[in-house]
């Protein structure tokens, strides 16, 4: 057996040949090439593939038919008048074939949500696909009934947030889907208990960075902060803390370790939390590291 570890592959044969002995290590390379082939530039760039990807996003996962409204045949020749009504009755029976149970429709709407919160958030297609699959899942329980959808796809969107480790907060979600804080976060912990998913606590590091950017803080009050912050989570401090709000706590001390000049109020404001809170957290905070 060659154990040189220099190969090369010949996607042609499908072998995978050894560099210096030219011995054939394998001949059953799977074909990941396309099915056609290209010899010039405008070759390759007008080749590709027709239809979307699947996605669970979708509430048919982009496997459905589409007929088109073009009334043309492959030829590009206008469909005569008879030929005309037929694919007009087709087109409208592919529709309602499409969304013809209260499940179809409800992922109908339900991912049109998802849509318009993922623009207003400007969250990454991982964490929509995570989204889909966990509102796939209450869906499968049952627990979308009697609920709102907008809040069982808000509740999701958070899920799959903490899940993926994205920074978005109950009350950015809540905020942009024109939700109430309260029955969001009373449908998260339905949705957690009842798919029993183990969700991982929020990075205190990312709130940090992100309140320091809305307050327009220094690079070098930031770093201090971080410094500060893993100190309190080292010695367990932040344990049952709003992550926001000990973050504001955090930035506040820093800013005056480094001299700049901010209130409790401005922090506050950044972090979306109150000034009582700040203060609280800055208290105790001082008190703990002062004894350390």
């Amino acid at each position: 057996m060659c154990k040189s570890g220099q190969t090369v592959t010949d996607p042609e044969s499908g072998e995978i040949i050894c560099r210096n002995c030219g011995l054939v290590l394998s001949d059953k390379v799977q074909e990941s090439r396309p099915e056609w082939r290209a010899f010039t530039t405008e070759e390759a760039n007008d080749r590709s593939r027709t239809g979307i990807p699947s996605s669970l996003a979708r509430h048919d996962m982009g496997l459905s038919t589409v007929i088109g409204r073009t009334d043309k045949d492959a030829s590009g020749r206008a469909l005569d008048v008879a030929m005309r009504s037929t694919m007009g009755r087709l087109r409208a029976w592919d529709f309602r074939t499409q969304a013809h149970s209260p499940t179809d429709r409800n992922l109908r709407q339900a991912f049109s949500e998802l849509d318009r919160l993922k623009d207003k958030l400007g969250v990454s297609d991982a964490v929509i696909e995570k989204t889909a699959y966990i509102y796939r899942k209450a869906q499968e329980r049952g627990l979308v009934r009697g609920r709102t959808i907008s809040a069982m796809v808000g509740a999701s969107l958070y899920i799959a947030c903490r899940e993926t480790g994205a920074s978005r907060t109950l009350k950015d979600i809540a905020e942009i889907g024109n939700m109430k804080r309260k029955d969001l976060a009373r449908i998260y912990r339905l949705v957690v208990m009842e798919l029993d998913l183990k969700i991982p606590m929020i990075d205190p590091m990312k709130c940090i960075v992100r309140v320091a950017n809305r307050a327009n803080l220094s690079e070098r009050t930031k770093r201090v902060a971080l410094t500060i912050m893993k100190g309190v989570t080292k010695s367990g401090m932040s344990a049952g803390k709003d992550p926001m709000g000990l973050a504001a706590s955090v930035l506040y001390l820093a800013c005056l370790n480094t001299g700049e000049s901010r209130t409790q109020t401005d922090i506050a404001e950044a972090a979306g939390v109150t000034e009582v809170t700040v203060r609280n957290r800055y208290k105790n905070l001082k008190s703990q590291l002062d004894l350390n």
